[in-house]
This record gives structure tokens, C-alpha cells and sequence, in this order.
């Protein structure tokens, strides 16, 4: 299990993980946190400096979810794939799991022009649905609080955040991750308008993972604030740097 490859299939191999991770868009680090592996070794396997072991490439397949080796199959097992409803995407749960995890999400503040706002959101596998699922926290206006169901539909290529209750919909559209794990895109709700009156809006909304060491500041972040020009760069990037485009 732990005997080299010849260079030629590791050579190989190099190749599609490089592919894969540029389809993903995701970092040479991230992969090795998710393989169990240091990223030097990692790095040494993929600049042709090591070649790869069998028990390497069995991780990077599972990291990945893919077959990395000519002929190489999934796994079998007797418990069925955990696969989403096809309503959802159909995903994987092995293709998905680098979702998984807390995010710092940012969005405009709808009651103070200029204002961030900011809570966090935990995206999770739900057993019982078959699916992963997102859930709100940390919001200034608990009572507002969200929970629903993730979309991922291979034809797009976008992630879905979707709340459904009652026949009312709430929906956040995201693209894929940048190197650095970021979701941008746009969120589209209901806000409050005069009186008692609810309109339909749309706005950029940005997730960031919450990474080990990170202290994000959670709630109403307005000019002044220390985190203020971090969070509104965060979010004027999504329309000036074509993650998303609001027509009007």
C-alpha cells in the first residue's frame, strides 16, 4: 500500500489533480488539509520531486471524490451513495464535503444605507434529508433568522442557498469558490417596505470561511467600525470584479 508509483503514473496523476483542483478552483493547501497530508509533500508529488504512493493517491481520490488511477473504481459499499434529491442537484456528498464548514457572511445593510452586515452561516450534510443543509446564527435580527436547503446543479455550476416556507421562497445564488474559499454572488428576499408592505430585493452577498485563528465580527459593522473597509471591499468586489451583475 505504500510502495511508490512509476513515474510515468505519477506523472499522471499530477496531471488530474492539477486539472481537478483548477475545475474546483480550490488550493494546493486546502487538498492537503482534506487529504491528511502536508502540503510539502503535496507540492514535492506534484512538481514531478517525489513520486506518488498508493496511499497518497487512495487519500487525494477520497479528498476529491474521483478515481485518479487508470481503471480505478469508488469504493464499493454495501450502505447506498449518499447523493441529494435530483430536484437539488443530484450531488455527491464526497463531492461536495469541501462546502461543508462555517462562513462569515456579508451583505448591505438594508435599514442603513452604507452599513455591512454581517452573521454567520454553517452549511452541513443532513442525514435525514440526503442533502446539505444551511443554517443562520449570530444575526442582529434573530427573529429573521434562516435555515434551508443547498442546491448544486452540475449544468451551472452555481450553489443555491433556498429557503422555503409556506410557499415563500428566499433564494441566494453563489459561484464557485476563489482560491481562497470565498462564495460571492447575489441574495434575492423580501424586505420591508412602507408600512407593512414587503418588496422583492436583490443584493450582493459574499460568504468567507471561518478559518482557525479567524475572529469575525458578527452584526451591524457601519463606517468607523475597524472591520468596516475590509467587509464593504469584500462586497464591492462581487459586482466590480464579475461574480455577479445587478441590472437596472
Amino acid at each position: 500500500m505504500h510502495g511508490h508509483l512509476d513515474n510515468r503514473s505519477s506523472e499522471d496523476i499530477a496531471a488530474l489533480v492539477r486539472e481537478e483542483l483548477a475545475r474546483l478552483r480550490r488550493s494546493r493547501q486546502w487538498l492537503a488539509d482534506e487529504a491528511g497530508l502536508s502540503i510539502s509533500t503535496l507540492e514535492k508529488a506534484l512538481s514531478g520531486r517525489r513520486p506518488f504512493t498508493l496511499a497518497t493517491v487512495v487519500r487525494l481520490e477520497e479528498a476529491l471524490g474521483r478515481p485518479l488511477r487508470a481503471g480505478a473504481t469508488p469504493r464499493l459499499s454495501s450502505e447506498p451513495p449518499e447523493m441529494a434529491p435530483a430536484e437539488l442537484g443530484a450531488y455527491a456528498r464526497a463531492g461536495v464535503r469541501w462546502l461543508e464548514g462555517d462562513y462569515l457572511t456579508l451583505r448591505p445593510s438594508f435599514n442603513n444605507p452604507g452599513a455591512v452586515y454581517a452573521y454567520r452561516l454553517l452549511i452541513e450534510w443532513n442525514e435525514a434529508c440526503h442533502c446539505l443543509t444551511f443554517q443562520e446564527s449570530a444575526r442582529v435580527d434573530a427573529a429573521f433568522t434562516q435555515a434551508g436547503r443547498v442546491s448544486f446543479p452540475h449544468l451551472s455550476g452555481h450553489i443555491y442557498l433556498v429557503t422555503q416556507e409556506s410557499g415563500q421562497y428566499r433564494v441566494a445564488i453563489l459561484g464557485r469558490p476563489t482560491i481562497s474559499g470565498e462564495l460571492n454572488g447575489i441574495l434575492t428576499t423580501l424586505v420591508v417596505g412602507e408600512g407593512s408592505q414587503l418588496l422583492p430585493a436583490a443584493t450582493p452577498l459574499a460568504l468567507i470561511p471561518c478559518r482557525a485563528g479567524m475572529e469575525p465580527e458578527f452584526g451591524l459593522v457601519e463606517p468607523g467600525h475597524s472591520r468596516f473597509e475590509e467587509y464593504r471591499t469584500r462586497l464591492d468586489r462581487i459586482v466590480a470584479g464579475g461574480f455577479a451583475r445587478l441590472i437596472g
